[in-house]
């Protein structure tokens, strides 16, 4: 079987190559340039450097695309309308849908691919014709959270090499092949931001507009340099700490007022960010729709966080209401609910939207 796989430069991507090649499989490499830069704030060209040493070793060809255009356009317009609306975007998730396997799923078939594979760690059960999302063996490391978005079409095409593999384990594999990535360091955060700061990068695509932090008494205690760079329950970066007059607790953003642009804050009374159900549309079903318009199942509302169980209503094909068992802290707008069985299997995603107490009051 002809493989393509997408290789970032990274330990996991140059693993799976290896782990398919041993299967003996024809595995090509392909490395997408997502983003591009001339101040060298983009390791894209590192990247490959490590591409090429890592493929040469195994002994599979590669090749470089460049989606920097569909990436702009799919994703960056996305993440900076979404802060526009005073929303927290999560660029990955539509990174994977709209580029990894989208015009990389069409690129690797002009390639003569069978199927793709990438160095996510999840997994992919065709069961009865059709195909589900499952958290991978290596519960610590899974993705499946990043890739809820996806379609029937694109999981039929997709292999998950360490489905079933922990990250110790690809990391010894790595250094027994003596591969330059073995140690290589695990990417984090927006990968478009790297290692920079995120303030000074947002401002020079969106125009800061700077306005009054109030706490919940309407009393004027700084100053915000545009909302667009605050989320719900954030303590660090208010400047706001020692102020004559408080508790001594700490600061946190409870809520924001884009119509007056104000930021308000809270001392201490951390149960206002707590909400008891939130509403979220765009919902991808994986395989499909529930034919049960109401059921209870876990749910994530952030990657790293323990499953939470809820129960889920149907509103219509893209819209739910999810209830949760126990309240949630800061429930972000912008962010995607991700919904699991108690198994491990994904029922697929959505963006959140707004947040609720028990009284229908609006939290976020």
């Amino acid at each position: 079987m002809r493989i393509v796989v997408g290789v970032s430069g990274g330990v996991d991507s140059s693993v799976a190559c290896y782990l398919l090649k041993e299967q003996g499989h024809d595995v090509i490499g392909l490395f997408m340039v997502n983003w591009e830069e001339e101040d060298g704030s983009c390791t894209a060209e590192t990247d490959f450097e490590d591409v090429k040493r890592v493929c040469n070793k195994i002994g599979i060809p590669y090749f470089s695309v460049n989606y920097a255009k569909e990436y702009y356009q799919r994703v960056f317009q996305y993440f900076l309308d979404e802060y526009k609306k005073g929303r927290t975007p999560n660029p990955d998730v539509l990174c994977n849908r709209e580029v990894k396997f989208g015009p990389f799923l069409e690129q690797a078939r002009k390639l003569g691919a069978d199927k793709i594979a990438t160095g996510h760690y999840a997994k992919v059960i065709e069961k009865d014709g059709l195909y589900l999302l499952a958290k991978a063996d290596d519960r610590n490391k899974d993705q499946s959270y990043f890739l809820n978005q996806l379609s029937q079409e694109q999981l039929s095409s997709v292999i998950f090499p360490l489905a079933e593999i922990d990250k110790p384990t690809v990391r010894e594999i790595a250094h027994k092949l003596d591969l330059s990535t073995a140690d290589k360091k695990d990417s984090t955060g927006i990968c478009f931001i790297g290692e920079r700061n995120f303030k000074n990068f947002l401002k020079t695509f969106l125009p800061a507009n700077p306005g009054k932090i109030l706490d919940l008494h309407g009393n004027e205690v700084g100053r915000h340099d545009g909302l667009m760079y605050y989320t719900l329950g954030q303590r660090r970066g208010l400047n706001i700490g020692g102020r004559k007059g408080g508790n001594g607790q700490r600061w946190f953003v409870v809520k924001k007022d884009l119509q007056n642009n104000i930021l308000y804050v809270s001392q201490g009374e951390d149960d206002l960010l707590y909400s008891d159900y939130l509403l979220a549309s765009e919902m991808n079903w994986i395989p499909k729709i529930p034919e049960k318009k109401q059921f209870e199942c876990f749910a994530k509302f952030r990657y790293r966080q323990p499953d939470q169980k809820v129960r889920v209503t149907i509103l219509d094909d893209s819209h739910v209401r999810v209830d949760f068992a126990e309240r949630q802290r800061a429930i972000t707008p912008g962010q995607f609910v991700v919904l699991y069985d108690e198994s491990g299997i994904c029922y697929g995603g959505g963006v959140i939207d707004e947040s609720f107490d028990a009284q229908n009051n609006k939290i976020s």
